[in-house]
């Protein structure tokens, strides 16, 4: 959806200038005795891919198809930065419990995983889950991209293509066993991972030949990875397809949905077909992914950004009809179109929580237990709309902002298991308030740019502008 942060070719190399000749002979020597016959280097890399990371620990809900909400890790996360920072974030998440995190094993802050086949540099995603067994999160990895050697590119560490073009480009079919060995590899360095999501949005995966996507290719890919991960271990959790659920405008006529529409939009038909496909033809799921956002393809947000959030729930519940109550996961949600830039500045941070939080409660009506917020994280400076902390490059970084109240909170709230209830909401309020409750917790979010006096299970109580309260029951 050419939204992500792709890491830029010149910010993932790290150089250091060779002085002397002397040193410039060393340098080399170690190139000639790391490259194989073919000219590839493996400078850096290793082949005991497979052998177990660190101190694996024990995740809470390993057995289980789903890991509840929390958030993924991007290129910019609380993994690097100063050390009380890093801490500060780490002591954050721990206190509330742990929230599932999800991270990709290649791009996004984790580098070229197997820059030769056979030869492989984890360091970067070693650093990645140290962090989220460090906070007391539950992990989850999501198995993209892949490495050059597998999509036509060169093989040899350096040789990276970083561009989102080459990022965004899927394995070669000669190549989708690699990608299932290296998945496999995966699931053995981290033993304490249980749960894997197969790719990310169908990168690489269109058909332009019939306009449509390719989803023939994704599920002999996804069917290849589901099968070594299980010979790996039967016990882990896999799922799939991450297709982006988008949507067009309501008068629109091409590649429109029929049957799943409404005030939001109709579903693009393309990708309820390539949903279809998979479905039908996979070798098996534990949960199904989905990825989306409540605007248009055209950025539009129908008939509001608030009431646009119903598309969130139509397509929860037509996804869990077609896969027959298969637990549901969102790898990515938005409710905030982006700029030119991709960025989302255009809201304050109270408007954007409160639709944001109205997004999460849409998911949940839909039959969500799962979810993930994309963190953006700036690399410093201030002002961070969206963040769930300030930059951790600094040592006064790690601050928690409101996005992180509001996802921890909800975590806690309404995780996997939790019993909703309907509370009674005044008839004149209800067209102004999103609520979700169980008999512990209510959540009730303002739509208005306004304050209002509301009442909501029995009780009365005032409202600012786009508040976001929460009632212990």
């Amino acid at each position: 959806m050419g939204r992500h942060g792709w890491n830029s070719e010149a910010g993932r190399w790290r150089l250091t200038a060779l002085l002397g000749v002397g040193a410039a002979l060393a340098a080399l020597v170690v190139a000639l005795l790391n490259a194989l016959p073919g000219g590839a280097s493996t400078e850096g890399t290793t082949r005991d891919g497979g052998r177990a990371h660190g101190t694996p620990a024990t995740p809470r809900d390993a057995d289980e198809p789903y890991v509840g909400w929390g958030f993924t890790h991007t290129r910019f996360s609380a993994d690097e930065g100063s050390a009380a920072a890093t801490g500060r974030v780490e002591r954050l998440l721990s206190q509330g419990g742990g929230l599932p995190q999800n991270q990709a094993i290649m791009g996004w802050g984790a580098d070229n995983p197997e820059p030769v086949k056979g030869r492989y540099d984890f360091a970067a995603l070693d650093r990645r889950v140290d962090f989220v067994r460090a906070s007391g999160g539950v992990p989850v990895i999501t198995l993209c991209c892949a490495p050059d050697w597998m999509k036509g590119g060169r093989a040899g560490a350096g040789n990276t293509d970083w561009s989102q073009a080459a990022l965004e480009t899927a394995p070669t079919p000669g190549h989708y066993g690699d990608f299932a060995a290296l998945a496999a590899t995966v699931a053995e360095r981290y033993p304490d991972v249980s749960h894997f999501i197969v790719w990310n949005e169908f990168k690489g995966f269109w058909n332009d030949a019939e306009g449509r996507w390719d989803y023939e290719g994704y599920t002999e890919l996804y069917n290849q990875v589901y099968r070594a991960l299980k010979r790996v271990n039967p016990r882990i959790m896999v799922g799939g397809p991450y297709l982006v659920m988008d949507s067009v405008g309501p008068r629109q006529k091409d590649d429109a949905s029929a049957s799943l529409r409404g005030p939001w939009g109709a579903m693009d038909q393309r990708v309820l077909d390539a949903f279809t496909y998979w479905n039908t033809h996979k070798a098996g799921a534990d949960f199904v992914v989905v990825d989306g956002s409540s605007y248009t393809k055209d950025d539009e947000l129908l008939p509001d950004e608030f009431a646009a959030t119903d598309k969130l729930t139509a397509v929860g519940r037509w996804v869990r009809r077609q896969t027959h109550g298969l637990p549901l996961w969102w790898a990515e949600y938005y409710v905030e179109p982006a700029d030119g830039h991709d960025d989302r500045k255009g809201w304050t941070e109270q408007h954007r929580v409160a639709v944001q939080a109205a997004g999460m409660i849409a998911m949940v009506r839909g039959g969500a237990s799962s979810g993930f917020y994309w963190n953006p994280e700036e690399e410093k400076g201030a002002g961070c709309p969206g963040c769930l902390w300030t930059p951790t490059a600094a040592a006064g970084g790690g601050q928690a902002l409101p996005m992180y109240g509001l996802v921890s909170r909800f975590g806690r709230a309404f995780g996997p298991g939790a019993g909703f209830e309907t509370v009674p909401v005044a008839p004149d309020d209800v067209p102004d308030l999103r609520v979700l409750a169980t008999d512990r917790t209510v959540l009730v979010v303002n739509t208005l740019d306004r304050t209002i006096s509301a009442q909501v299970d029995g009780k009365r109580f005032e409202m600012k502008a786009y508040e976001v309260k929460w009632l212990q029951r």
